[in-house]
């Protein structure tokens, strides 16, 4: 009730108890796998383990974790019985070989990469929907803004082609992250030495890489990528993909704070719309008290997100310092923050996309907008022409004095500039061709002024750079089995 944010959507189920309890099952059905194909288990403990379906309650799952102070404890006694039933020769086969950590770490990173399919798809169309966005509004003129303040002119474009750019470099830094997220098998301190003694056991002479090529076999079971080393204790998976929430969070996040500031009543640019297809919600935007109002719902669940996942990020980091072959606390402390920024940056993408679908765009208010200041907002441009004929510092300092005016007496630009500068102003037209890059202006010095300035003709490359953000393409999703390039 409390988390609107990630409420309703994929990876909420994605990573819910349920997924927890079905990835678990799936890491230990995967080692017993392992083990059948490298012949340490027969087949049909394998085929055992796999088949069963196991309904466990979570909630008594969780009561009886407190004990071992993990869910893996009781989990695995409840499996062994329940492949004894089926078939009494296979429960032996049952985590053997394993510790708590191995299937715990294993299942987060498959319930990791279950999520993070869903949010990659929702970043792609977020993306695709900004491209269409920025190219249909490659010109469309509207005030730069710095500071909170008017600055220069730039398109609507070029801003959206911003937002599609930061949003291509979270999926390309997801993109990464998933296709390395590891399965962990290391036994009870990292040497794989259970699997050595049950060989052993078994009147096996067992091979010096017996451990390396079990957690080959393991890896591939799973589907998830091969680690160098079983990493207990070397947490850079948790790391790598904490980061790269928190980065996809801030860069939906910079989205979504235009997108409320550019919806302010007083501004008016933007406005949220339905979104398209697959919302939840029947109702958006409205207010209990007040009837008129339409809020920027989605913008605003966004920015919650956003300003949350850094903070779970900094607990996975603070997890790295993890002392030992395998830490009391440290692994611990990873659990729920991890799942909570798994939740938000998935709430967040889906939000987006809707975001990105549903935008209204009002470029009647961003023209208006833009002649709020009566000019200021191409002083620079001024100011360039205006300093071979004044003198730079002169030429400043005129401007200054101006602009005061301007804001001061609310005259237009033009006429605070004084008969003095237009009087000048007719050597403009007189001038060296690369001052006016876009031509030199024709007609009467109060045209030539006019044509300065005119906002939508202070635009720069702003188009040229939207065509070489819109050039930029999607990274193709990597298999994790594949080997990197």
């Amino acid at each position: 009730m409390l988390a609107p944010s990630w409420a309703g959507s994929a990876v909420a189920r994605l990573t819910g108890d349920a997924a927890y309890l079905r990835a678990m099952l799936d890491a230990e059905a995967a080692l017993t796998r392992a083990l059948a194909a490298l012949g340490l288990a027969p087949e049909t403990a394998a085929a055992a383990v796999t088949a069963v379906t196991h309904r466990l309650n979570p909630r008594d799952l969780a009561l009886r974790a407190r004990a071992a102070g993990n869910p893996v404890v009781p989990l695995v006694a409840e499996l062994t019985a329940a492949v004894a039933g089926r078939d009494p020769d296979a429960a032996p086969y049952v985590h053997r070989g394993a510790t708590s950590q191995d299937i715990l770490d294993t299942a987060t990173m498959l319930v990791g990469a279950r999520a993070l399919d869903t949010v990659l798809a929702d970043l792609s169309r977020t993306a695709d929907a900004l491209r269409r966005t920025a190219a249909e509004h490659r010109d469309t003129p509207m005030a730069g803004r710095t500071l909170t303040q008017h600055a220069v002119p730039t398109t609507f474009g070029l801003k959206a082609a911003g937002w599609r750019s930061l949003v291509l470099d979270a999926r390309d830094r997801l993109c990464a992250v998933r296709a390395a997220l590891p399965a962990q098998l290391g036994g009870a301190a990292g040497t794989l030495s259970a699997f050595h003694a049950y060989a052993e056991a078994d009147g096996r002479v067992p091979a010096p890489d017996l451990g390396v090529r079990l957690l080959a076999a393991y890896a591939a079971e799973t589907g998830l990528a091969e680690p160098a080393l079983p990493w207990h204790t070397l947490r850079t998976p948790v790391a790598d993909l904490a980061g790269a929430l928190a980065f996809t969070a801030g860069a939906l996040g910079k989205m979504a704070a235009d997108v409320l500031t550019l919806t302010r009543t007083e501004t008016g640019e933007l406005a949220e719309g339905s979104g398209g297809g697959g919302s939840s919600r029947t109702e958006s935007g409205g207010s209990s008290a007040m009837p008129h109002k339409a809020n920027p719902v989605r913008a605003t669940l966004i920015a919650a997100a956003a300003r949350q996942v850094p903070a779970q990020a900094a607990v996975l980091y603070g997890s790295l310092a993890a002392e030992d072959e395998r830490p009391a606390g440290a692994w611990h402390a990873e659990w729920q923050p991890l799942r909570e920024a798994l939740r938000l940056v998935g709430g967040a993408a889906r939000d987006a996309a809707e975001l990105a679908a549903g935008l209204r765009v009002r470029p009647h208010r961003m023209r208006q907008n833009l002649d709020t200041t009566r000019g200021l907002i191409v002083t620079e441009r001024l100011a360039a022409a205006l300093a071979p004929l004044l003198g730079r510092a002169e030429a400043r300092r005129t401007l200054e004095a101006a602009a005061r005016r301007t804001a001061e007496e609310g005259i237009a630009l033009s006429e605070a500039l004084g008969p003095d500068v237009l009087a000048k102003a007719q050597a403009l037209p007189d001038g060296a061709p690369e001052r006016f890059p876009d031509g030199i202006p024709e007609g009467s010095p109060q045209g030539c002024l006019r044509q300065l300035l005119d906002p939508t003709g202070y635009l720069g490359s702003a188009g040229a750079l939207v065509d070489r953000a819109l050039a930029r393409h999607p990274s193709p999703q990597r298999n994790p089995q594949e080997p990197t390039p």
